[in-house]
């Protein structure tokens, strides 16, 4: 699963996730992309599931390009732990993902083919998201012009 090598800092806040997308709202690498609706944090997890069915659903043709990365640490006390005696330990690694971000990109094959691999990743993915090509214009709220 993806993670980072090193970190500057073990723990991090939760933080928020106001307003849209401002980079990775491209379709740069291939075709055809997958665009969040919603805000939200992906899992590692849950990036390598979508990755596997994509690459499944394309029987291993064209290219999958992965535009999200998990940075980020979220942390989780024990069960059964009384409150307080500081952060609970890293748990697992999210990406965080506002409306308008590609997540997940398709070249080398046909619109129905990537149509078909983007849906089958977009079930594994805990948003909304919306299939685009490389031409259309995603505007102000993740919606696809």
């Amino acid at each position: 699963m993806l993670m980072p090598k090193r970190v500057k800092r073990r723990r991090v806040h939760r933080g928020r996730m106001k307003g849209v997308a401002t980079k990775g709202n491209t379709v740069t690498y291939g075709s055809y992309g997958l665009v969040a609706l919603e805000p939200g944090w992906i899992k590692s997890n849950q990036i390598e599931a979508a990755r596997v069915a994509m690459t499944r659903s394309i029987k291993r043709g064209g290219q999958v390009f992965i535009k999200i990365f998990p940075h980020k640490p979220v942390t989780k006390k024990p069960a059964e732990v009384r409150m307080g005696s500081g952060k609970g330990a890293p748990e697992f690694w999210v990406a965080v993902v506002k409306p308008g971000r590609v997540m997940f990109e398709i070249g080398g094959v046909t619109e129905s083919q990537a149509r078909e691999a983007m849906r089958l990743a977009s079930h594994k993915l805990p948003i909304k998201s919306k299939f685009v090509a490389k031409g259309e214009e995603i505007i102000k709220g993740g919606e696809a012009k």
